[in-house]
């Protein structure tokens, strides 16, 4: 990840390193530049070939080191549920995805934050919902047992994770 451009603190950066290169003629570092930091290929193309004045946008540079990250985590479940609130608050907030594509910042930190307030916010289900409830556990269907605790933030205090961790506040 990062490999072989390094990680940007800003689109500005990503934007002016894509200049050099296209400056330099190299197409294929341009390419390069724009996978490495989970910028579109087609859009990447359309800045080499003039129809866009600068690689990427603070938008899309944000959304792409998430989606990046992402993928290198091999985010599921609730988390990619997680990493589309940041997406999210990205899309709304020019200062979220300025602060997001912060050198520094990673996604993989954001999540162990969420996963901790997971952890330390458990509540015990209720034994009626766990004693009707079925389950399948190596290949054979049985009820299952109580007690069961579950603590995933709900969409507001996750939100409120993801803010305080990258804008910090």
């Amino acid at each position: 990840m990062f490999d072989k451009f390094g990680e940007y603190d800003s689109y500005e950066e990503i934007n002016k390193k894509a200049e050099e290169l296209l400056a330099a003629g190299d197409t294929d570092a341009v390419l390069e530049l724009a996978k490495e930091n989970g910028i579109d290929q087609e859009e990447a193309q359309a800045y080499i070939e003039g129809e866009e004045t600068m690689l990427c946008t603070a938008s899309m540079a944000a959304l792409g080191k998430t989606s990046v990250e992402e993928q290198d985590l091999e985010i599921g479940g609730v988390l990619s549920d997680w990493t589309g609130y940041i997406r999210e608050m990205c899309v709304n907030d020019k200062e979220m995805a300025a602060a997001v594509q912060k050198k520094g910042k990673k996604l993989v930190e954001c999540m162990a934050l969420l996963l901790r307030f997971a952890f330390e916010n458990k509540v015990q289900v209720s034994d009626k919902i766990v004693n009707i409830t079925k389950i399948t556990n190596n290949g054979k269907e049985e009820k299952m047992r109580s007690p069961l605790y579950l603590g995933i933030p709900n969409r507001a205090e996750a939100k409120k994770i993801i803010r305080e961790y990258y804008l910090g506040r």
